[in-house]
């Protein structure tokens, strides 16, 4: 249970606080609610402030080829994260209290460690049988971004202790940078920077785990995870099939567009994505307080934070739009000067994607709802399946672009439509409770008279 005067977990009627929760300075709720949002923003901001330097670096040293390379690593990096923690952190953190929490980091752990090692084993047979260097890419990729997800940093979230993690995620970043500016003018391969980008992930994780630990104690051994999975199997499919046509669409378009289109495509999608993971943070900073606020408020604060998100990101796409000529050759170089084109095209995804990633982030993990996630991704795969097959025939950059803007739209109109039907049914039962309260009195009431 969570006390708003402390804004800390509690597990007794006295207040008394879990071994693991830290008393905090008593702040008002919205200021509170910025706080957080800012903390992440910082972190994710963080992130791209350390891209400033490490695109034009490995843009100028690998060109467009190399860069499309990385861009494949970068996409199966995606999909590794999603594969090991399954897309349920924001689920679990919502789930998470002073009772449950060493059971639910002992499940995790279990299947996370599972997942994980196999993709290790496929890297190794992947080097051991020299694979095409796509495959090797998307092999590298996958194992890389499950590291990057075996953490226990969903515990903090599911605390609001937002702090923390930026400063774990900022160390990792801080290192990333020295490990690419040291390694790669050396040893100029997408190989290498994907595996500056493996190494400072073991920060967060292990920094994560050490903080869970010393709070926390070890997680509970084992005892559920078969419910664990069959609650993450529709999350997981649905998370898959979104990044297919989101930020890992590079290694499912690897099959049919050359490493230089996709690095043109690449020097795009990296800035608009960069300006989506910003976006990210409102969702991420709003849930905790959406997941334990008063249920007859939860639609009017969900809908006035899914406002304003479309709202900044609407700005931003414009603000985009304007300075795309300036930015790309900036930098990435005059190599790139054609991604322009590309660019001005792709920033007006920014409203659907943040539209999507709101509901899916901070508005369907407190309603429980993974049906809804499962519908909204099969909706956008069959776009993306369409734009797949006319990039295989038509060999074209562009049937990437624009596919992904229409599928972005599709799934966004969805989400939208889904979100009324949840408001609704809300409504419908809290008029069914308070129905159901008032209609003895009124029968006592009557048999009085």
């Amino acid at each position: 249970m969570w006390d708003d005067a402390t804004d800390r977990i509690v597990t007794d009627p006295t207040g008394r606080a879990e071994p693991a929760a830290r008393r905090r300075l008593r702040v008002p709720p919205r200021l509170a609610a910025v706080r957080d949002i800012a903390f992440v923003s910082f972190g994710k901001y963080g992130q791209y402030l350390v891209t400033i330097v490490t695109l034009p670096l490995t843009a100028r040293i690998l060109g467009t080829e190399g860069l499309g390379l990385l861009a494949i690593g970068m996409s199966a990096y995606f999909i590794g994260a999603l594969l090991v923690d399954m897309g349920i952190t924001t689920f679990l953190a919502a789930m998470m209290n002073g009772d449950n929490v060493n059971r639910l980091r002992g499940n995790y752990l279990a299947l996370r460690a599972g997942v994980l090692t196999t993709m290790g084993v496929a890297l190794l047979l992947g080097m051991l049988v020299d694979a095409h260097v796509h495959l090797h890419m998307v092999l590298l990729g996958l194992f890389a971004g499950g590291v990057s997800s075996f953490g226990d940093d969903w515990v903090l979230v599911a605390e609001a202790r937002f702090g923390i993690g930026v400063v774990y995620q900022s160390i990792g970043r801080v290192l990333y940078l020295v490990l690419l500016v040291g390694l790669l003018p050396h040893f100029p391969s997408a190989s290498v920077a994907m595996i500056c980008l493996l190494l400072s992930t073991l920060v967060n994780v292990v920094l994560t785990w050490r903080l869970t630990l010393s709070e926390h104690g070890r997680p509970s051994r084992p005892d559920g995870v078969l419910a664990m999975v069959r609650m993450g199997a529709p999350v997981l499919t649905s998370r898959l099939l979104i990044t297919s046509y989101g930020q890992g669409a590079a290694s499912f378009y690897s099959v049919a567009l050359s490493a230089a289109s996709l690095g043109l495509f690449s020097a795009s999608d990296r800035l608009v994505r960069a300006f989506q993971s910003l976006l990210d943070a409102i969702g991420y900073g709003l849930l905790p307080r959406l997941a334990r606020g008063r249920e007859d408020q939860f639609w009017g604060n969900a809908f006035r934070g899914l406002g304003a998100t479309v709202a900044i990101a609407a700005a931003v796409s414009v603000a985009l739009w304007i300075a795309a000529p300036w930015v790309i050759p900036l930098i990435f170089g005059d190599e790139f000067t054609d991604a322009v084109h590309i660019m001005r095209v792709q920033v007006f995804i920014l409203p659907f994607t943040a539209l999507t990633s709101f509901v899916t982030t901070a508005v369907l993990p407190v309603q429980q709802d993974t049906r809804g996630t499962l519908i909204g991704a099969v909706v956008g795969a069959i776009f993306a399946g369409g734009a797949l097959l006319a990039a295989i025939a038509t060999g074209s950059v562009w049937a990437l672009v624009l596919g992904t803007f229409i599928c972005e739209i599709a799934v966004a109109t969805w989400y939208l439509v889904r979100v009324r039907m949840l408001r609704r049914r809300g409504e419908l039962r809290l008029k069914a409770a308070s129905d159901a309260v008032t209609e003895p009195l009124a029968v006592r009431q009557g048999v009085e008279r």
